[in-house]
């Protein structure tokens, strides 16, 4: 059984690879398509922690792994014979999406079927088999042994189709072909002689081999009482490692704790460079300079009234755990008690005064854990944890409750929704959405909750529903005109706004303004930038998009400001960086 993986990123890609999908191996190095092979497991985090590494003690950086056997030995393709396949698949003249439709997969199939490598067996090999000796020839086991190499080259990505796009018969036909080539007539008649020479052979000649026999065995135990020293070696060596193992997990946990108290001096450092930096440039406008203020005292002057609450998210190297206020009047971040968890994938509520954060991972897991933040007390509190471990779920406040939407586990997509009841502490199941919804967005406005968009395990989603309490029940209203997943939705003006996201094809900048007067989304001012898995927040009648990842797989590092009536334009913040599969809310 081989394994492959890819970084922890990709795990909502490799969530959906199940047994029996036919897989293809890209290799970047020299461009070539290899195949045919077929998931034996479904994909999932850390199948083996240490595949890849080349140090014992360092885990994977592939941990988005998936079990691999081969289907068909077959000749790699070069790129400009599978390109006519998958052309529809290129969004750059080098990088393609790699999830195949059944039309795709069934023609690379047949292209690579064309060049399949013929099982062979030496002639030589099989005259000399006997029935104890095991049905793999040494050329078999070469092969298997470059398929072990290949598979732990670390520029090496997936591509798959849909499991029920595959020809079954195609892996029967292998193993028979294997086995006819191991066991065949040609090997059988070859046994069949030498049981019939052994016959034959004089009762010498068999005592003779008896004895030999024996002799053989004779010699093997001994060899195994001289290597029970060799044994009791290495288990001492064995125990001395898990010695040293336990002195550098140690060292790794001191270093970790240096490493969160670094990064919090860092931000307030940062936080009285930008605040300084702010200062300067606005006495520099005034023709009599007043005197300068403390970093202190124009920390008082600064109303987180007037900020977005920045939480968490990807910076390109690290899962982070922090926390930011963006002061958009004065071009300030400044940062705040990093959460209790890591946290990306997440969703975030306002209740009352505080901040609540469900869900989400730390690209290894998904949690099923919430914490709340106080701002008055700048500080997190530990909350009733959600029924269910998921994460790219969407979240909003009504009334006196908390709901959190669909997502996914890793394994499905849902239309579950869980509401958070303060009277009896704890979240409870209400009525589900109409469809599941993985990367979904959704939002409140006039005392209902609309979601829109996402993924339901198949197809990205243009359709919106809404759920009125009053009626306890969800209703469809509208589809989007543009099929929107890791999108963004906010309210502005008794109107809804669904920012970006990836339409099945590509991370897209437009914009949809849905009227519920009128029951209809229509064409808003586009952003800049194309973008998903970004965060937006109103503040001050003006929509804030802030990070997410590009069209081309890139970190977004900007931020786009959006007034009715006016074009998006990029703000020239500092000190939020790289940043996607984040959250984002004003208090």
């Amino acid at each position: 059984m081989l394994s492959t993986g890819l970084p922890s990123s990709h795990i909502a890609y490799v969530n959906h690879i199940e047994p029996g999908l036919p897989l293809f191996l890209f290799n970047y190095s020299d461009r070539k398509l290899h195949g045919i092979f077929e998931a034996a497991s479904r994909g999932q985090m850390n199948i083996d922690p240490y595949c890849f590494s080349t140090d014992v003690l360092e885990k994977t950086p592939y941990p988005a792994q998936v079990q691999i056997h081969i289907r068909m030995q077959c000749q790699p393709l070069p790129e400009d014979q599978f390109k006519r396949i998958i052309v529809d698949n290129y969004h750059t003249s080098n990088h393609f999406w790699f999830e195949l439709d059944h039309a795709q997969t069934s023609k690379l199939i047949s292209l690579f079927a064309s060049l399949a490598i013929a099982p062979s067996v030496p002639q030589s090999i099989i005259q000399k088999r006997t029935l104890s000796q095991p049905l793999l020839s040494e050329e078999t086991r070469g092969e298997w042994e470059k398929m072990k190499h290949f598979t732990s080259m670390e520029k090496l990505e997936h591509s798959s189709g849909r499991s029920d796009s595959a020809d079954p018969s195609l892996s029967f036909e292998v193993d028979d072909q294997l086995f006819e080539g191991h066991a065949g007539s040609s090997s059988t008649e070859g046994i069949k002689s030498e049981e019939n020479s052994f016959i034959e052979a004089p009762v010498d000649k068999k005592l003779q081999d008896f004895h030999s026999y024996v002799d053989l065995e004779e010699k093997k135990l001994q060899d195994l009482h001289s290597s029970s020293d060799i044994i009791a070696q290495l288990i001492e060596e064995l125990g001395e490692l898990k010695v040293f193992k336990k002195e550098q997990t140690q060292k790794m946990i001191d270093l970790e704790q240096k490493l969160v108290w670094a990064e919090n001096e860092i931000c307030y450092l940062r936080d009285h460079c930008n605040l300084l930096d702010s200062l300067l440039k606005s006495s520099s406008h005034n023709a009599v300079p007043e005197e300068i203020q403390s970093s202190e005292e124009l920390e008082l002057d600064l109303d987180f009234k007037n900020s977005i609450i920045i939480v968490g998210g990807y910076d390109g190297s690290s899962w982070l755990s922090a926390v930011y206020s963006y002061f958009p009047s004065h071009n300030v971040v400044k940062s705040l008690t990093p959460m209790n968890f890591i946290r990306a994938y997440a969703s975030v509520a306002k209740f009352k005064e505080d901040l609540f954060v469900f869900g989400g991972g730390d690209g290894e897991s998904w949690y099923d854990t919430v914490e709340s933040y106080s701002l008055a007390e700048n500080k997190w509190t530990v909350q009733p944890s959600l029924n269910a471990k998921k994460g790219s779920l969407a979240g909003a406040a009504l009334g006196e409750k908390i709901f959190a939407l669909g997502g996914g586990n890793g394994r499905d997509c849902l239309s579950d929704v869980e509401m958070l009841d303060f009277d009896i502490g704890k979240w409870i199941c209400t009525r589900s959405m109409l469809q599941k919804r993985f990367a979904l967005a959704a939002v409140e406005l006039n005392g209902a909750i609309y979601a829109t968009g996402g993924f339901d395990g198949n197809n990205y989603l243009n359709s919106a529903e809404r759920f009125d309490p009053r009626e306890h029940s969800w209703a469809k209203i509208g589809s989007l005109t543009t099929k929107r997943g890791c999108h963004s939705l906010v309210s502005l003006n008794e109107k809804l706004y669904a920012l970006g996201g990836f339409d099945g094809n590509s991370m897209v900048p437009s914009v949809e303004v849905y009227d519920p007067r009128l029951d209809c989304w229509m064409a808003g001012e586009p952003m800049n930038c194309a973008r998903g898995y970004s965060a937006a927040a109103v503040l001050n009648e003006s929509i804030y998009v802030i990070g997410g990842v590009k069209a081309d797989e890139g970190i977004v590092d900007t931020v786009e400001c959006y007034k009715e009536g006016q074009s998006w334009r990029e703000t020239s913040v500092r000190g939020i960086g790289q940043r996607c599969f984040l959250s984002a809310i004003v208090l």
